[in-house]
């Protein structure tokens, strides 16, 4: 088989026939068997898609014409493993949940920065760099000196910021997230509440990780992502956490020998948080996934 290629994309565009749109994007998908999970809304596209390098060349061609968007936020990679085990698309009200009313396409966003300036304006005393993603994804990396808001789901940093704006005033904000979706919104927010300068990095973390050449890096640790791979490095090769199967949390390698570690069933962010009944029921599927494992064939228990 050929190398296979995994491509991360989104675009922020007015979308209709949002269902007949569904039906083209997942068609195409399944006809250059495509897996991963693909996202539409009124506002746009967002997902993760893996397969035969050529084919998913093709499957992004073709989603450009059926969105009407050719200037596409397009982050790929080649890998050995597929990280998907199916395909799916779907149909939600925000391509990524932030939950603020008023926010359009055409807002104003933050300024983008490469990846060769990022650490520049990381350095400027005036600036505040802000991590923008979950806590459980920070746990496993962030940048050097990064502001962790700690917030369960990207929903909550509204009321973080409002929460904790003043200790920021008068300062210029620069932010961050995995791929620049979340960006893309929370820039726009941060403009509307009244600050003056927003930095956002161009392409998230993945581009750093990809394309900063320099010695001096400022990354520290991995960074999640929401497919098999889990964790990624520098240059994104695979990183070294596994997943709570249980809870859906990032595990280093430390964390699997943990006392409330068991494979399948539960780890130390999840144990307290559930009964036997549930417990039993995570190691009847574990058995499950182990037989089709023997039997060389996969199981659909990720994504």
């Amino acid at each position: 088989m050929d190398s296979l290629k995994v491509s991360s994309l989104y675009c922020f565009t007015e979308l209709d026939s949002i269902n007949h749109k569904r039906e083209l994007v997942l068609r195409s998908c399944l006809d250059f068997n495509i897996r991963g999970l693909i996202i539409l809304a009124e506002e746009g596209i967002n997902g993760t898609i893996s397969g035969e390098r050529n084919n998913v060349d093709l499957v992004v061609e073709k989603l450009k014409k059926v969105i009407n968007c050719y200037d596409i936020n397009l982050k790929e990679v080649i890998t050995d493993k597929n990280p998907f085990g199916r395909m799916k698309v779907k149909i939600k009200r925000e391509i990524v949940t932030f939950g603020i009313k008023g926010l359009s396409v055409s807002d104003e966003s933050g300024e983008y920065v490469e990846p060769n300036e990022w650490n520049e304006i990381m350095h400027d005393k005036n600036v505040v760099t802000l991590d923008t993603r979950n806590y459980y994804e920070v746990a496993i990396g962030s940048f050097k000196g990064a502001i962790n808001p700690n917030t369960k789901n990207f929903a909550d940093f509204p009321d973080w910021w409002r929460k904790n704006s003043k200790k920021y005033k008068g300062k210029s904000i620069a932010m961050f997230c995995t791929g620049g979706i979340r960006c893309e919104k929370s820039t726009k927010f941060l403009l509307k509440e009244g600050v003056r300068k927003v930095y956002h990095l161009k392409g998230g973390i993945l581009n750093y990780l990809q394309k900063y050449k320099g010695s001096k890096s400022q990354w520290e640790g991995e960074c999640f992502v929401f497919d098999q791979r889990v964790s990624l490095g520098p240059n994104l090769e695979q990183g070294s956490c596994s997943l709570c199967f249980a809870c859906r949390h990032p595990l280093r390698p430390n964390d699997l020998t943990h006392q409330y570690y068991e494979e399948g069933v539960s780890c130390h962010n999840c144990f307290k948080n559930t009964d036997q009944e549930r417990k039993n029921s995570f190691r009847e599927r574990q058995k499950q996934i182990k037989l089709f494992d023997q039997k060389g064939e996969k199981h659909l228990k990720y994504f």
